[in-house]
């Protein structure tokens, strides 16, 4: 085997992904994507009670801190048929609108902004031309010449102190860095404010939810009364206060976000070229309009694109056991039918085997990719690898003639001068989460005033119990829970045995996009994106692969759990 690049860890705060890169030159000719830790939810939830798995399957990850939890009672819900009332639904959408407004305004500034934004650069800025540059763009109130000088004074202590801190391990001043120093100084200093905006952002959770990270839930509802005369319960008080978060957020997106990302692309549209890969995507819906779970009130509509045509939407059947698979040829697992096979999650195995699967002895230079080489198995949809994620739900709302949508891409487009085209590259995933979000927090507004409309009606209804008694419960039940998390399809799938769980499978976002090959020698999303159109400027510095993993937001931790059965304890922590 000859020597590949290797990127590890490749994410900026959420680690354990792995890209190894053989080259071609400067030219990335293949691309190996593996997770490098292990999950065990799933075998942890074997047994229990399947109304307390939300609890459990939310703690697979704490960046996209409500999803799991919210996939999971739907699991159950769909298992034992229960019907939410209507607020119920209507409060759910919220929480998770604000979990992708949030997420994805913590994403573009802080997890992958800084691929395109110069911070040393910022230094050299004339902060009066950063006002007049942020002024042209947007009538966000902080844009005054004494503001931005203010920004690069603490930018400069960073700097000379030596210590970057949140700012370190950047590739200040690499050759790809396209922004001029004003625009790296609006960035930056939005990267700032951003930090403490998302405080506000994250109180909805807390309001409906009773906190954040992890919420709370319950099977048949949510777990908060309305009652405007109390003050334990949500009231007109807190209602108001839902509507300040929300034009908060709205405020944010319309005047930093969205003008930021249009901004900063208008820089880069090189990348409209590079990083698109398969060129098939997959959404399964969400964000129903109504009480019920049915995809013909979704938001975000269900289906598959291929080959990019956006003529064709293919159907897609959750319980249909030829359709969802997930293979564990390139993987470190064992199936007991056969490495060869796939198996749909109602089916789904969880039986670790690293040694005999290829894994290699760490430390490890390179992986054994013609054996297993990652903890992430490798779902497919009728046998094709799938792309997940906010350019898949824009394409689907374009392609299903969304007015909003619609006029937001060619808006975008028309600014940037780019083709349609230019939608299936990594600067089109970057620019339809920002979209995207748009698109969200103005449908949160909606939502709001539909549960305010309720409750004035005299519906206060939240919680369904009628199901709630597993004495009511049939012997055997299988449910599929899904969602369109912020990183795209998520699915939990259970099998209930007697009042208990007899198997649950969690197939997420970033097993989608970031599994390895499968059995047929297809590559994963990330895989295929990085392959034949990645030119590197500097092999020891490869932004490049960074831009555009990135570009999907990878959240590994959805993915992998961590496991060292030699480690033995691993630290003592006294309170007094």
């Amino acid at each position: 085997m000859s020597e590949r690049l290797v990127v590890d860890p490749i994410t900026r705060i959420e680690g354990h992904l792995r890209i190894e890169a053989q080259l071609d030159g400067s030219r990335i000719a293949q691309a190996y994507s593996s997770g490098t830790s292990v999950r065990g939810i799933e075998t942890i939830l074997k047994g229990r009670d399947p109304r307390d798995a939300w609890g459990f399957a939310q703690r697979i990850c704490g960046v996209c801190t409500l999803v799991h939890g919210m996939a999971s009672v739907r699991a159950v819900e769909d298992a034992l048929r229960i019907e939410l009332p209507a607020n119920a639904q209507l409060i759910r959408n919220l929480m998770i609108g604000a979990q992708f407004v949030h997420d994805h305004v913590m994403h573009f500034y802080h997890l992958h902004a800084l691929d395109w934004v110069d911070v040393v650069s910022a230094l050299s800025a004339d902060p009066q031309a950063t006002s007049d540059l942020a002024q042209s763009i947007s009538a966000w109130p902080k844009s005054s010449p004494g503001y931005f000088a203010d920004t690069q004074k603490r930018i400069r202590t960073f700097v000379e102190s030596g210590q970057l801190g949140i700012f370190a391990n950047g590739y200040w001043g690499h050759p790809a860095y396209k922004l001029p120093p004003e625009a790296n100084l609006m960035a930056v200093a939005h990267y700032l404010e951003a930090l403490a905006w998302q405080r506000d952002a994250a109180r909805l959770h807390a309001i409906f939810g009773g906190k954040n990270p992890h919420p709370n839930f319950v099977v048949g509802g949510v777990p908060c009364p309305i009652d405007l005369d109390s003050d334990s319960a949500i009231n007109a008080k807190r209602f108001a206060e839902v509507r300040d978060i929300l034009q908060s957020m709205q405020t944010f997106v319309d005047q930093v976000y969205v003008p930021d990302t249009l901004a900063i692309a208008g820089f880069y549209k090189d990348w409209a070229e590079r990083g698109e890969g398969l060129g098939n995507f997959m959404c399964y819906g969400d964000l129903p309009g109504t009480g019920s779970m049915d995809p013909a009130t979704f938001l975000f509509p269900r289906g598959v694109i291929l080959d990019r045509d956006l003529s064709t939407i293919h159907e897609i059947d959750l319980h249909d056991a030829s359709q969802i698979q997930e293979f564990v040829a390139h993987s470190w697992y064992d199936y007991e039918s056969g490495n060869d096979q796939g198996l749909h999650p109602y089916d789904g195995e969880t039986n670790l085997e690293y040694d005999g699967r290829g894994g290699v002895k760490p430390p490890y230079t390179q992986l054994d990719v013609d054996q297993g080489y990652s903890w992430m198995k490798s779902p497919r949809w009728k046998g094709q690898a799938m792309e997940v994620g906010p350019l898949a739900r824009v394409l689907m709302l374009h392609a299903t003639g969304h007015a909003q949508t619609r006029e937001l891409v060619e808006m975008t487009l028309s600014k940037l001068d780019l083709p349609v085209e230019a939608l299936f590259s990594t600067l089109g995933r970057t620019a339809a989460r920002t979209l995207e979000t748009k698109i969200m927090v103005d449908a949160m507004h909606g939502w709001l005033d539909d549960l305010i409309a309720n409750v004035k009606a005299g519906d206060t209804r939240t919680f369904d119990d009628s199901l709630w008694n597993p004495a009511s419960w049939p012997s055997e039940a299988r449910g599929a829970g899904y969602m369109e998390a912020p990183r795209g399809a998520l699915g939990h799938w259970i099998l209930i045995r007697d009042g208990r769980i007899d198997n649950y499978q969690a197939v997420v976002p970033s097993t989608w996009n970031a599994g390895p090959r499968d059995v047929a020698d297809q590559a994963g999303a990330y895989e295929a994106a990085l392959q034949d159109n990645h030119e590197l400027a500097d092999v020891k510095q490869p932004i490049e692969i960074l831009r555009t993993i990135h570009s999907f937001d990878p959240c590994i931790a959805c993915a992998v759990h961590l496991t060292d059965p030699e480690s033995g304890e691993r630290m003592q922590i006294r309170v007094t």
